[in-house]
């Protein structure tokens, strides 16, 4: 049976509630698979009955399982590589220079999924700062089960296989049984929480670099905007920010200066400091 109109749209206003993420007509699809495995779990006859079970029960444990399953958690080790070219060859030389005296530097990794971004960042920059620094990397996600899995710091062969190159992974991962778990002086650079980007964002703290990648592309323009707009605040003046590639300010929020580094667009809060 498909997915009945009443629960899809059920689903898409639960979604669009809790996350911002807008699921368009023609997406019901998705829903449907996303959700089979919970309606299996619960017995329902198919997914619009699991639905309509939780709508009816107000089941708000169902809720934030459909809400964790219909979030897109694609990602890998060093995902599209030039913003990590970018980093190493530009931002990360800058931003050592512009801290030269506090020897501290902060980087926030937002939805970062099961963590591959940020011990990526991890793995760079423990190759490339010197002993001294302060260095941390946040890494928040909306998923409770992807940010578990960050902090364990354990992937598959098939997820080390995924844009690690061979000699980095001998060099910063240990065999643990089946699986590969990030060596420990990355895991202390890499912290993980549990965060929706609709929440306020003042406890994080002030960051130097903000990767905000490939998430916008899921939200209305009035949320990007927002989203935009906090991430600023919580921004070094001096700082930066990497979208993803199909992602902009332009048209969005017009705070942001845009430079080009290579094939990735840079964006710094306008009258920053660094050049």
């Amino acid at each position: 049976m498909a997915l009945s109109p009443s629960a899809f749209e059920w689903v898409c206003g639960l979604v669009r509630r809790e996350s911002a993420i807008v699921l368009e007509p023609g997406k019901e699809y998705l829903v449907e698979s996303r959700l089979v495995p919970l309606a299996r779990a619960a017995g329902a006859s198919d997914v619009s009955a699991y639905i309509d079970g939780v709508r009816v029960r107000g089941d708000r444990r169902s809720q934030a399982a459909i809400i964790e399953a219909m979030t897109t958690n694609e990602t890998s080790f060093f995902r599209d590589q030039a913003p990590f070219t970018a980093f190493t060859s530009h931002i990360l030389p800058a931003v050592k220079q512009a801290r030269r005296t506090t020897r501290t530097l902060r980087i926030w990794s937002a939805a970062c999924s099961t963590g591959q971004e940020a011990y990526s960042l991890a793995m760079l920059l423990s190759d490339t700062v010197a002993e001294g620094w302060r260095v941390q990397i946040v890494g928040t996600d909306l998923s409770t089960e992807c940010v578990e899995k960050a902090r364990s710091g354990k992937y598959s062969q098939l997820e080390v296989n995924r844009g690690l190159p061979a000699p980095m992974l001998v060099k910063n991962f240990r065999r643990a049984g089946a699986q590969w778990e990030v060596n420990d002086n990355l895991k202390k650079m890499a912290t993980f929480q549990t965060m929706n980007l609709m929440s306020p964002y003042t406890a994080l703290g002030r960051f130097d670099i903000v990767f905000l990648r490939n998430v916008l592309i899921y939200f209305d323009v009035a949320t990007k905007r927002d989203i935009l707009q906090r991430v600023r605040r919580v921004l070094a003046p001096d700082g930066f920010v990497l979208l993803g590639g199909a992602e902009t300010t332009l048209g969005v929020d017009d705070g942001w200066d845009r430079e080009m580094i290579g094939r990735v667009s840079v964006h710094r809060p306008k009258n920053g400091g660094l050049k």
